[in-house]
């Protein structure tokens, strides 16, 4: 007779959590397949029960679905290793990371790398992200420093309205600097949202 508790589903331990613990980036088990959190917003309705509304990402095909949880239902989570890795370079379609501990090298595809690759420059350290071997994403500093490669000339105008221009950072990226920065110009850049954060060096 089978003993209580040995449902296969069960039977590695996967980790539960509720949906009022989600965090970006956790990687849910739903119906086999892995996804990961790229979004989640609690909604406290004023009639019926609180619920999660979240954006989540397939693990392997990419392709990103909305769906909605009761609020404080578990769901099946997978572990997921991260580790520090350096930036090496672009092969093809893919990023080429090396492990700074066992200095294995792992191709990363871009659709994993997403908006990340806007500020990834060679031998930068990140975070990457895997399951069992694949590369789920990968995690950037909060913020980076980048060089302007190309920036208009600024307009001497009305300063007090602070305004702003696009420049082009050495990754590709482009962001909106003050009008007073020039190319060849450092600035820290928000990984998070690509805002200015300021100017870094004289």
């Amino acid at each position: 007779m089978p003993t209580k508790g040995t449902h296969p589903a069960y039977e590695s331990g996967s980790p539960m959590a509720s949906t009022n613990d989600l965090k970006n980036g956790m990687v849910l088990n739903i119906d086999g397949q892995l996804w990961s959190v790229v979004g989640f917003q609690h909604v406290k309705p004023g009639k019926g029960p609180a619920f999660v509304r979240t954006k989540l990402k397939n693990v392997l095909s990419g392709k990103t679905v909305d769906k909605t949880f009761n609020a404080g239902v578990k769901v099946e989570t997978s572990n997921v290793d991260k580790r520090t890795m350096q930036y090496l370079y672009k092969d093809g379609a893919d990023f080429v990371f090396m492990d700074s501990d066992t200095y294995e090298q792992i191709p990363v595809a871009d659709t994993t790398v997403g908006d990340a690759a806007s500020y990834l420059l060679e031998n930068q350290d990140v975070i990457v992200a895997t399951h069992e071997g694949t590369p789920l994403y990968v995690e950037l500093p909060a913020s980076v420093v980048l060089e302007i490669t190309h920036t208009d000339p600024g307009l001497q105008g009305d300063r007090s309205t602070g305004g702003t221009k696009p420049a082009t950072l050495e990754t590709g990226a482009q962001v909106q600097v003050p009008l007073f920065l020039e190319t060849g110009a450092k600035v820290k850049v928000d990984t998070r949202d690509g805002s200015y954060l300021g100017r870094v060096g004289s």
